[in-house]
């Protein structure tokens, strides 16, 4: 907590905090809490943005609520806190998440004897339908990466979407990476995951043939001392919004129905090498799931696509035409 103390607050999270006013005491704790999250547990400013709003809404339910010391809070409140929070129009996935980042904060205090109990460690959200992830088929897959090579950007563009399909990445690793991070060589690529965890994935041959010819291209635009991998015009490590921007471009002019987004690719890629190798192991670890469960997602996928093609081809499934 000593070394946590003297590291700022983001913006985002301050503004939280602060309006409308709360207890001294519990603003204190829920700022060093902050701090502890982008320093000991070096949680994104995008998480640690979520769990600040997250908090300031248990803070204001404490405000309304005549609580003014985090020690009065006991399991009902935070049972109220949670059905409140989805009677306000949250979905069960954000009250989950609201619910985690409580219990994060209440471990927090009970590891620093500011509190005797976490009163959010039985309480659950409403169960929330399981979404399968979207994904495209390898025909579509194929369509959009058939990309000609007419400028430096169209090469880069490629090589970004090969290296999605290819190894699974997440938009934040892919725009993370440095060139010390790929060995075309021993075609893989070093790859820093959730909870700052590094892996080690292949890279497939498709997207080491891309790679090469954007490094070529890539002298042109990179400036002398950019040590990002991907680079946009002004030369600079290239951003989230333009790899998103860019993808959704050639969706659209390649004429594919759905929006395609990054996060396309890896579901993509996680459902293909389920289906064919069927080894769950490999694939969270290609992936980097810390649990396998969320790794199974792709299994339920895998159904739907067997389902699918038991109702066109069993028959006694096959309708009449």
């Amino acid at each position: 907590m000593d070394g946590a103390a003297s590291a700022p607050v983001s913006d985002v999270a301050r503004e939280r905090l602060t309006s409308p006013p709360i207890s001294d005491v519990v603003r204190e704790h829920l700022e060093t809490y902050l701090r502890h999250l982008g320093t000991e547990r070096r949680l994104s400013p995008h998480t640690s943005s979520n769990y600040a709003r997250d908090l300031r809404a248990l803070a204001d339910f404490m405000e309304r609520g005549n609580l003014p010391d985090l020690r009065q809070v006991d399991s009902q409140h935070v049972r109220v806190f949670a059905a409140r929070s989805h009677a306000g129009g949250l979905s069960p996935r954000s009250v989950q998440r609201r619910l985690s980042a409580v219990r994060g904060f209440f471990n927090y205090l009970l590891r620093e004897k500011l509190v005797a109990s976490n009163p959010a460690l039985d309480i659950r959200a409403p169960k929330a339908a399981r979404r399968l992830p979207g994904t495209l088929d390898v025909d579509q897959l194929n369509q959009l990466l058939d990309i000609p090579p007419e400028d430096a950007l169209a090469v880069r563009d490629k090589a970004i979407m090969e290296l999605f399909y290819s190894s699974g990445l997440r938009l934040d690793e892919l725009v993370g990476l440095d060139l010390g991070h790929l060995d075309l060589a021993d075609r893989t690529v070093r790859v820093l995951g959730k909870g700052r965890k590094t892996r080690v994935v292949p890279v497939g041959r498709k997207a080491v043939e891309a790679l090469r010819i954007w490094l070529r291209e890539r002298g042109g635009l990179a400036s002398t001392d950019e040590a990002a991998l991907f680079v946009g015009r002004n030369g600079a490590r290239l951003k989230h919004r333009a790899v998103q921007l860019r993808i959704a471009y050639w969706a659209r002019r390649k004429g594919l129905p759905s929006h395609v987004h990054p996060h396309l690719f890896r579901h993509s890629f996680a459902t293909h090498l389920l289906e064919s190798s069927k080894d769950l192991r490999g694939v969270q670890e290609l992936l980097g799931h810390a649990d396998i469960s969320t790794t199974q997602i792709y299994t339920h996928l895998d159904f739907a696509h067997l389902a699918r093609t038991y109702d066109a081809s069993h028959p006694r499934a096959k309708r009449k035409t």
